[in-house]
């Protein structure tokens, strides 16, 4: 049995990450807070609003544009998206 979370974003018991995703204390603060499910949703549209907006991830303020969002997004506030993304159809 996997090791479960209570997930900030959905508000319930989830499958927990299982390894800090990003380095120090922030890495282990999501992985305490944040769910599997959350995390891998959160890397879709980083990666769509890395892909769409051109982000340079060498630069610092691409990277904290970035950490604003994730924030934003794993806490339910409004985030930026992709212009023009169209979601895949549900048929």
């Amino acid at each position: 049995m996997s090791n479960t979370v209570f997930c900030r974003k959905y508000h319930q018991e989830l499958e927990a990450l299982p390894f800090p995703p990003l380095p120090g204390k922030q890495g282990q603060e999501i992985q305490a807070t944040v769910s599997k499910k959350a995390w891998d949703e959160w890397q879709a549209l980083q990666t769509r609003l890395i892909n769409e907006k051109h982000l340079n991830m060498l630069d610092p303020d691409s990277r904290a544009y970035l950490m604003t969002q994730m924030e934003r997004f794993f806490d339910n506030q409004e985030t930026d998206q992709a212009e023009g993304y169209v979601p895949p159809s549900q048929a």
